[in-house]
């Protein structure tokens, strides 16, 4: 950035390598693409694409990244050792703009114990893995991992050293969300006017979220001279998650008296990113998350609702519009046709390909057919459901249960399983259990459920049921799986094959090596 740009921040994403890592929220490869893609439409500076190293997957989808990003920098994450920068500069190599982002930890807990190594030792590290980047790559990002416990002087050693090894980005991140909003600005303004060379690099935050703080901190740094913002869509990611995008920009855009900071971010697109991601990650955003909740721009309290009818002002201090979300509710039904559909899908955020348009619409339909009212809500958890399931191998196509006072309650489920149609009856203690029970017997399992929750996507008894389940594999892995549907029990049924459908795909077998879905033949 030149010197007319002092107060432009750059927004650095690492949904797709930071969000990726939280447990149970690994994305397959079209949705990393189909995310990354966004995020460049939506005006992010920075899309960090994952770690190379990590497995061939993730080597392949930072590969496919950088090769259709159009507009962003396209950053893959790499430690202090050459292979890992080798292999990152290679996924990286065919961007518009590519980068390498290195770390190396330089707190003394880390060296001690995570490292095992001297100071001096990672010093000499810093040096050699900026300098390796520098030889594959002009744009080089440099953290020092848990640098907000890492001791002044030895901090500012290491700046100055990656600077002049040719680092352009200096990231100083609070990596376990410890620091304080006061200390973390303070950190900032004491290493830009400590270390000589720091005007030839741009400074960047990275706040975790442990102590509820993240976005505070972000904000706190920019005020103490960094300009670059990582972040993630909806806050995800290790233990309690990033700084939210959404947040930041539009503290930004919405405190701009307060924060006098600009970002190239097109706000309006906010809340179809949200979407996109809690999708893609089956993790549901909390009600009454900031920007993005469903409860963000709801008002129920009479004071509340008083106030917003003589004057929105009195209680919003951003507008639904601003961020994307649309005010329409009751306009689509059994009556409304294809065109009418497509375009109430653009006006959601949704573009889709003519098949898509297709299966939506009857999926749509049949949904008309069963309820009464059709919300927006409704249509973005049926487009939802269909993006996050549309590659599955086992797919839910028949249940019956029994339910009531006098058990034992049972189910009838049908799957479809690689092409092949599957029948099972099943007891349990309730109609969910019988269910379970059901795949159980058909899809021989060790996941153990950690979550089962549901929620009524909008109001009404006919309203559809979201259902969230939660699968850990046999080795600690866990996975979400969302679905909906008017039916509860169907929508549970829907939500766990999802979940099974996640453990089998990204961690190579249920409660096995086996990385096939394998059923139990027979019928009942």
């Amino acid at each position: 950035m030149s010197a007319t740009d002092k107060n432009r921040v750059l927004i650095f994403d690492t949904t797709l390598r930071d969000g990726e890592q939280c447990p149970g929220a690994t994305m397959t490869f079209d949705e990393k693409l189909e995310i990354a893609d966004f995020l460049d439409s939506m005006g992010v500076d920075i899309i960090e694409a994952g770690f190379p190293i990590a497995s061939e997957g993730d080597f392949e989808a930072v590969s496919a990244i950088s090769k259709r990003v159009k507009r962003a920098t396209v950053a893959g994450l790499a430690r202090a050792g050459m292979k890992d920068i080798d292999r990152a500069g290679e996924a990286v190599r065919h961007a518009v703009k590519p980068r390498i982002h290195t770390f190396l930890s330089t707190s003394p807990v880390h060296m001690k114990y995570k490292l095992q190594k001297e100071p001096d030792e990672v010093l000499a590290m810093v040096v050699a893995s900026v300098t390796r980047a520098r030889n594959l790559v002009d744009d080089v990002e440099w953290s020092a991992e848990d640098g907000t416990r890492t001791e002044a002087d030895f901090l500012c050693r290491c700046v100055e050293a990656a600077i002049k090894a040719g680092a352009t980005t200096i990231n100083i991140p609070d990596t376990v969300g410890y620091s304080t909003p006061d200390e973390y600005r303070a950190l900032f303004e004491m290493v830009r006017a400590r270390v000589p060379n720091a005007d030839k690099a741009i400074f960047s935050v990275h706040c975790h979220n442990d102590l509820g703080l993240a976005v505070a901190n972000t904000v706190a740094g920019l005020m103490g001279g960094a300009r670059q913002v990582e972040c993630t869509i909806n806050g995800i990611g290790e233990r309690a998650g990033n700084a939210a995008l959404e947040e930041v920009v539009m503290a930004i855009k919405t405190r701009n008296d307060a924060f006098p900071f600009q970002t190239g971010i097109e706000a309006t697109m906010l809340n179809r990113a949200s979407k996109l991601v809690s999708a893609a990650t089956s993790f549901p955003v909390q009600y009454n998350k900031a920007i993005v909740g469903r409860n963000a721009f709801a008002h129920e309290s009479g004071i509340h609702q008083d106030g917003m009818l003589k004057n929105t002002q009195t209680y919003e201090i951003m507008t639904p519009e601003s961020v994307g979300v649309s005010k329409t509710s009751l306009v689509m039904g059994k009556h409304s046709g294809r065109n009418a559909f497509r375009d109430k899908l653009k006006g959601l955020g949704y573009e889709v390909s003519d098949n898509q348009l297709e299966d939506a619409f009857v999926r749509f339909k049949a949904l008309a057919d069963r309820k009464k009212h059709i919300y927006d809500e409704d249509i973005e958890a049926l487009i939802d459901e269909n993006i996050a399931t549309r590659e599955d191998r086992v797919k839910v196509l028949n249940l019956l249960v029994v339910a009531g006072t006098n058990g034992p309650q049972s189910a009838v489920l049908t799957l479809d399983i690689e092409g092949q149609h599957h029948t099972r009856q099943a007891t349990g203690n309730g109609p969910v259990d019988a269910t379970f029970n059901a795949i159980q017997a058909m899809i021989p399992h060790a996941a153990k459920l950690e979550l089962y929750q549901v929620h009524a996507v909008t109001e009404g008894t006919d309203a559809q049921a979201e259902v969230s389940v939660r699968l850990a594999g046999d080795d600690g892995k866990l996975v979400t799986g969302r679905a909906a549907d008017p039916d509860t029990m169907v929508a549970s049924a829907k939500a766990y094959i999802v979940a099974l459908n996640k453990l089998t795909d990204q961690r190579g077998g249920v409660g096995s090596t086996n990385s096939r879905v394998h059923a139990h033949h027979g019928a009942v």
